[in-house]
C-alpha cells in the first residue's frame, strides 16, 4: 500500500485499476508520438521526482499499445538499475517480438487479455499471465481460485475468482491452431498499409528485429473526425483507442505528478484504427486504401 507504479497515460484503465487495486498509486508516463509506447526519458524524469518527494517507487508498468512491445532493453536497464519490478501489460501484443524474443518472456511476469478484441481473443472474457518463477506461479494459481492452498479450503490468501472458464479454453485452444497463420497475414496486411500511407499519415514505427501483433493498425490526423465520417458513409469501420489519456479522466486525475504528458493528449486527439484483421480480402484491403487516400487529398 502506497507504493508508487508507473504506467503510462495513454492506456485503457485496466492498468491503473490493476495498480489501486492493490492500494499502490499509478503515476502516470507519457508515450512516444511514433511508437505509442511509454517514453522512456519521461519515465526517468518522473523516478527522479518520485525520489525528491520521499516516495517508495516500486514497479513499473509498460503498455505494448495497439500490439507493438515496448522497448523492454531500456526498460529493463532502468528496472535493475533501481531495483523496480515490471510487468508488462501484454493485453494488446501477445505473438508479438521484440529483438527476436517472444512476448511473454521478456519480463519477470507478463500479463495477456483474451478479450475478443485482442490477437487471440475468446468469446467473452479471458486472460493469462506468464511467469519463469515458480513462486510467483504458485501465488497466481493460489489467488485465481480465491486464495487456496493445497486443499480446497484451507485459504492462505485474499484472492479471487479469476479461473478461465472451460469455454472459453476451448475456443482458446482451437483459436491458437491457426494464430501464427493470422499473426503472419495481420503483418502482412500493416506492410501493405505501410507502404500506402507513409507518404500520406503518420505511420506506427516498429523497432528493428521485432513484429508487432497488430492488435490495432494505427494511423494520425489532426482532421480525424472528417476523416472518420468520411470513412463511415464508405462503411469502413474505424475506432478510436483512446479519447481520453488517463491522466485526465476524472478517476484518475489526483494521480497526476508535475510530468509532461503532451504526446497522450495529442494522440487522444489524433489517433484512429482501420481494420487490419486476417479475413480482410484483398479486395477490402484495396478499398481502404483507396478511400483514405481520397480522405487525405480532401482533408489534409
Amino acid at each position: 500500500k502506497g507504493d508508487i507504479v508507473f504506467c503510462p497515460s495513454f492506456t485503457f484503465p485496466a492498468t491503473a485499476e490493476a495498480i489501486l487495486m492493490v492500494g499502490a498509486s499509478p503515476v502516470f508516463i507519457d508515450v512516444g508520438k511514433d511508437t505509442f509506447n511509454i517514453c522512456y526519458k519521461n519515465l526517468l524524469n518522473a523516478i527522479e521526482i518520485c525520489k525528491k518527494k520521499g516516495l517508495n517507487t516500486k514497479a513499473i508498468i509498460p503498455v505494448d499499445l495497439y500490439g507493438l512491445p515496448s522497448n523492454y532493453e531500456k526498460i529493463n536497464s532502468v528496472s535493475k538499475k533501481l531495483d523496480l519490478h515490471v510487468i508488462a501489460d501484454a493485453a494488446q501484443s501477445f505473438g508479438a517480438t521484440f529483438q527476436n524474443k517472444k512476448v511473454g518472456s521478456l519480463t519477470e511476469i507478463t500479463t495477456t487479455s483474451f478479450f475478443p478484441a485482442k490477437p487471440l481473443g475468446c468469446y467473452g472474457d479471458g486472460g493469462a499471465v506468464f511467469t519463469d518463477s515458480q513462486k510467483v506461479k504458485e501465488k497466481l494459481e493460489s489467488l485465481r481460485a480465491h486464495g487456496k492452498g493445497k486443499g480446497k479450503y484451507d485459504i492462505n490468501h485474499m484472492g479471487m475468482n479469476a479461473r478461465l472458464d472451460t469455454i472459453q479454453a476451448a475456443v482458446l485452444l482451437s483459436k491458437l491452431e491457426i494464430f501464427d497463420w493470422e499473426l503472419r497475414e495481420r503483418n502482412r496486411i500493416a506492410k501493405i498499409y505501410n507502404s500506402e500511407f507513409s507518404k500520406n499519415f503518420y505511420i506506427p514505427q516498429i523497432f528493428e528485429n521485432t513484429v508487432s501483433a497488430w492488435a490495432q493498425y494505427t494511423l494520425r490526423t489532426k482532421k480525424r473526425e472528417k476523416v472518420l465520417n468520411f470513412l463511415k458513409e464508405r462503411g469502413i469501420p474505424a475506432m478510436v483507442y483512446y479519447p481520453k489519456p488517463m491522466h485526465l479522466q476524472p478517476a484518475y486525475k489526483k494521480f497526476t505528478l508535475n510530468v509532461d504528458l503532451y504526446n497522450s493528449v495529442d494522440l487522444s486527439k489524433t489517433v484512429f484504427s482501420i481494420p487490419v484483421h486476417a479475413y480482410l480480402t484483398n479486395l477490402q484491403i484495396e478499398y481502404i486504401v483507396e478511400n483514405l487516400k481520397k480522405a487525405n487529398k480532401l482533408f489534409l
